[in-house]
């Protein structure tokens, strides 16, 4: 049976609350006063990925924001908008409806690929970047294909099937399941059963599995039509903000060689925190070196 949106108002050290941006709604669960550092989850989960930093940043005076970007989670799922330009001008648009000027803004896979864009396309708004597993875009290519990488390759390629992945979902939790295993090598255990539930069920929302691989079905076909290729032509400009890149040592879906890679695209300040005993989810495989690594480094922003 379908769940409804009430199942992400997780209870927690953090309030809920509703901002309006770039003409939708989106939910935003928020712990601390300081300055704003905004998080951004990817498939197939939600705002509640980032829940340790979100306690460990407030604690240490920062205005801590993970939200549910559009089609996930208690945010709108509106019919079309799951384009990469719109998704960008979703997260400054809740940047904007915070209150804030500008933010700091942590991304996780896809999250990661919005955080990439800001300062392209919404350089007002953006004051660094955190990238959690998410090489730049214009890096990604036939490195991916590697067959030690095959498995989670394979299950990002899944997503850009027609109707395929919310068939898949509408059936039951493993679609989910099997996803989130993938992030892991094999011989490593996570996630836990009831993390994976909770995601597993946050999916089952009305029209959130659907809104969820459209969004990777543009970033997939993106090259075949004049927007996409407009879009990936704006990212290929080096990046003058300060970013801070976070892998997991044993993460079996982005080779180490696109960190490399990536920083080629940076020509501000560029920090590397390797956080060994993780795979594609160090933020919630090992938390508190994460969260230490991001303490660090915002520390040290001018």
């Amino acid at each position: 049976m379908p769940s409804d949106a009430s199942s992400v108002l997780v209870a927690g050290p953090w309030e809920h609350r509703y901002v309006s941006a770039n003409g939708a709604r989106f939910h935003v669960a928020s712990a601390g006063d300081g300055p704003l550092v905004l998080f951004l989850h990817t498939f197939p989960q939600f705002w509640w990925t980032w829940r340790h930093q979100l306690e460990g940043l407030a604690a240490a005076g920062y205005r801590a924001v993970a939200m549910d970007l559009r089609g996930y989670g208690a945010s709108d799922k509106p019919p079309i908008g799951y384009d990469a330009p719109t998704l960008a001008a979703d997260v400054a648009g809740v940047v904007r409806s915070l209150g804030e000027t500008h933010a700091v803004v942590v991304g996780h896979g896809i999250g990661g690929w919005l955080a990439w864009s800001l300062p392209r396309w919404h350089p007002d708004v953006v004051r660094a970047i955190g990238l959690v597993a998410a090489p730049h875009p214009a890096v990604l290519g036939p490195t991916a294909w590697r067959p030690d990488r095959m498995r989670a390759t394979l299950a990002v390629l899944d997503l850009a099937r027609p109707f395929h992945p919310e068939r898949e979902m509408a059936r039951g939790p493993s679609y989910v399941h099997r996803v989130l295993r993938t992030w892991v090598p094999g011989e490593m255990s996570w996630p836990p059963g009831p993390d994976a539930a909770r995601y597993a069920e946050a999916m089952a929302i009305p029209f959130a599995a659907h809104s969820a691989a459209e969004a990777y079905r543009w970033l997939f076909y993106a090259r075949l039509h004049p927007a996409g290729r407009a879009y990936l032509k704006g990212l290929r400009r080096p990046v003058a903000v300060p970013v801070l890149y976070v892998e997991g040592q044993d993460d079996p879906v982005v080779a180490p060689s696109l960190r490399a890679r990536s920083a080629a695209w940076v020509l501000g300040p560029w920090t590397v925190a390797s956080i060994p005993g993780a795979g594609h989810a160090p933020h919630e495989q090992c938390p508190q070196p994460v969260t230490e690594a991001l303490l660090h480094w915002l520390a040290a922003l001018p």
